[in-house]
């Protein structure tokens, strides 16, 4: 079933699916070239023509849930125009476009900023690649249809399930067609004995017990028999026989089977491989005035030596990276090894566990760097991990990195 057209976001899906992008407006009913305007603090309207001509004001509210608030459609049109930019430029474009629509009306509207997380779920939804969004909310329509759909099947109302062990008993009762079908496409549920099953009998009658005191007949037990496992493991124990320190042979030239307490030592003496810790990781601030960049932070860290991040001494290669290693040794932690840190400027890949991993934050004192962080409040944040402000010699730490507390430490270059 087609959705209905009078839906904002279904428009703006289609329109791209058949590239045909709408066009924003100055009128709900454009009838001259003028009308189309590009800026959307101007626009009042989204025109779209393509798969049908339809026109919705720039304000209206949509399906998109943000803060358990609906987006209204002048934020989701920006973010898809705004889907290649990096986080930092969608966040500017969005605070300069909120300015500009500040002055023309006010403040009456503005443009919300998606978080990554969902701006990457709205994208891919809108450009075809998902058919479900977490963020989108279901049309009346589609509930509907569900509804209709359960009532058909029987799980609400209408015909009511019965349940497949019970279908057998009743012989005599007349079952709907359509629940038959799926009778017969269900699958044999067993308990837990029949599921743990194994490839060969562990179960066998032991040997019948008398009972000399009491007059009882003949009793018979059941125990497990595990002897097939024994003759499998055989095979294992006898390799660590052939090897040096183990148990020697008999006098009859076999190799004689080591008692229980040798066999747990020996266990208990095995090295064990050291596992490899995780690499720990340094955010460090995307932002244009830092200090330190992708582009210049390796040779600061390993070698103590400052380089301008946009001079040619820094290279190119860096200034592209999304992640950088750097290796330092510390006695503190391990004399022996040294220790691999993960260097990245954004928390676009993280997974949930890699926060754990997180052990400092490089910041320029703007806190628009923290959103997409687990911790969003700097207090917070740095309450959890260590915070480094740097700036130049001679300049004043700014007041909104000293009042965050002192999780955070500064540093000045020359």
């Amino acid at each position: 079933m087609d959705a209905p057209s009078s839906d904002p976001l279904i428009s703006l899906r289609r329109s791209i699916a058949s590239n045909h992008p709408p066009i924003p407006t100055s009128s709900p009913n454009p009838t001259q070239p003028s009308d189309a305007i590009e800026n959307l603090a101007v626009a009042t309207h989204l025109q779209f023509a393509d798969p049908e001509h339809i026109s919705f004001p720039l304000n209206t509210p949509t399906r998109f849930i943000s803060s358990e608030k609906p987006v209204d459609l002048r934020s989701i049109y920006f973010a898809w125009q705004k889907k290649d930019v990096a986080i930092p430029d969608y966040i500017a474009s969005a605070q300069q476009l909120n300015e500009k629509l500040f002055g023309a009306d006010g403040g009456g509207s503005k443009v919300q900023n998606l978080v990554f997380v969902e701006r990457l779920d709205l994208i891919t939804w809108l450009e075809g690649a998902s058919e479900e969004s977490e963020y989108i909310k279901a049309l009346e329509s589609d509930i509907a249809t569900a509804r209709s759909a359960q009532v058909a099947s029987g799980a609400a109302g209408g015909i009511p399930t019965i349940p497949s062990s019970t279908a057998g008993a009743r012989a005599g009762k007349t079952i709907d067609p359509r629940l038959q079908e799926i009778y017969n496409g269900e699958r044999r549920m067993g308990d837990r004995n029949s599921v743990l099953r194994g490839i060969k009998p562990t179960v066998r009658p032991s040997p019948p017990i008398h009972t000399p005191i009491l007059p009882l007949p003949k009793l018979t037990s059941m125990r497990q028999d595990f002897s097939h496992i024994r003759k499998s493991a055989e095979s294992f124990l006898a390799r660590n026989r052939t090897r040096p320190g183990a148990h020697p042979p008999s006098s009859t030239g076999t190799t004689a089977p080591p008692s229980t307490v040798s066999n747990a030592s020996s266990l208990v003496s095995l090295p064990k491989k050291p596992s490899r810790r995780p690499d720990p990781i340094i955010l460090l601030s995307p932002s244009a005035s830092s200090l330190l960049r992708m582009s210049n932070i390796k040779s600061f860290l390993e070698a103590g030596t400052y380089i301008p991040p946009d001079s040619a001494l820094a290279g190119s290669s860096g200034a592209t990276a999304t992640i950088l290693h750097i290796s330092r040794l510390l006695p503190a932690i391990d004399a022996s090894r040294p220790l691999r840190f993960i260097l990245v400027d954004t928390p676009e890949q993280f997974k949930p566990d890699y926060w754990s991993r997180v052990v400092a934050v490089f910041t320029t004192g703007q806190t628009w760097q923290f959103r997409g962080y687990k911790w969003q409040s700097p207090p917070e944040l740095f309450r959890h991990v260590l915070g480094i402000y740097v700036g130049w010699r001679g300049e004043d730490v700014p007041t909104t990195v000293r009042g965050w507390g002192r999780g955070v430490s500064s540093a000045q270059i020359e």
